[in-house]
């Protein structure tokens, strides 16, 4: 499905204004485009215990799950964040794309001047840890 890729990276924009970050002063943010027209953003939010902080890519997925969105309905990902070339999810953040989107979701990394690289979940995250893997625990 084609998406306007224009739109999604300005969600992301539009949620990372929102972003808490006191400590770091770095603000990211993500959109989700999902196949009905709806977008699910998210923005990071820091805490001074830093491991109860959340990136704004989980906050997203996260937010896509909890109003009844499966990987199924999302057509596009996107993060942005102030960086010299397009910004690059955490390992915690890859791992949640992996399980909670498609692996061939397209992934729109892009900064503030709109550089852009599109990945798919399956190439940011090569020889992935899937949910898969422990059905032999079932």
């Amino acid at each position: 499905m084609n998406f306007d890729q224009d739109k999604l990276i300005d969600m992301a924009l539009a949620a990372r204004s929102n972003a808490y970050t006191p400590y770091s002063k770095f603000k990211v943010g993500a959109s989700i485009l999902l196949k009905d027209g709806t977008y699910i953003t998210g923005c990071n939010v820091e805490n001074s215990s830093y491991g109860l902080c959340i990136c704004a890519e989980r906050n997203a997925l996260f937010q896509m799950i909890a109003k009844g969105y499966t990987k199924e309905d999302a057509v596009a990902f996107c993060i942005v964040g102030q960086t010299d070339e397009p910004i690059s999810p955490c390992g915690a953040c890859r791992q949640v794309m992996e399980e909670l989107l498609k692996p061939n979701t397209p992934v729109v990394l892009t900064n503030l001047e709109r550089k852009v690289k599109v990945m798919t979940v399956a190439e940011l995250l090569p020889y992935s840890f899937s949910g898969d893997s422990l059905k032999w625990w079932i």
